[in-house]
């Protein structure tokens, strides 16, 4: 398993389709874009901004409801990417035991940033749709290689 950090909630034009992008914590530091709901984006960006709403949302409640039933929310797990669909898994502890309970990515995504828990893939996952993320460094070759090109050039070589 590898460790991720959410990197942010966007809507991808333009189909106005949401996506939680979340990135490897080391090695490669490959990015995992995983397309969601509406409804889920919303709760996602709720937790990352802190919003507190007069009656608790769903992922709310799932936080209250394992708080009173003195379930901890250890880790969540994307677990498998299959037929363009990615699972999830929830960790929990309930005294000494564990149990693992099946989720979708979203859901297991709001609740774990309520919970403040981690957040893992499975390496199988990131090798299937991880994006692996340019360094600063290879940004910025890129953009001198293209003020070179565009310092080189001349009308006339678009003449035709």
């Amino acid at each position: 398993m590898i460790e991720m950090e959410l990197v942010a909630v966007r809507i991808e034009l333009p189909g106005n389709t949401p996506v939680v992008l979340l990135r490897e914590l080391a090695e490669e530091r490959r990015i995992l874009p995983i397309f969601i709901g509406q409804p889920e984006a919303t709760a996602i960006a709720f937790a990352i901004d802190g919003v507190v709403t007069p009656r608790p949302m769903t992922h709310d409640l799932m936080k209250d409801l394992l708080d009173e039933l003195g379930a901890t929310v250890e880790r969540v797990v994307i677990t498998e990417l299959s037929e363009g669909t990615f699972f999830a898994e929830i960790h929990l502890s309930v005294g000494a035991a564990a149990h693992q309970v099946s989720s979708r990515p979203s859901d297991a995504i709001a609740l774990a940033l309520r919970a403040g828990c981690p957040i893992f893939a499975e390496e199988a996952v990131l090798s299937e749709a991880g994006l692996v993320e340019e360094s600063e460094q290879e940004s910025e070759e890129v953009v001198e290689k293209f003020r070179e090109f565009i310092e080189s050039v001349n009308p006339d070589d678009f003449a035709s």
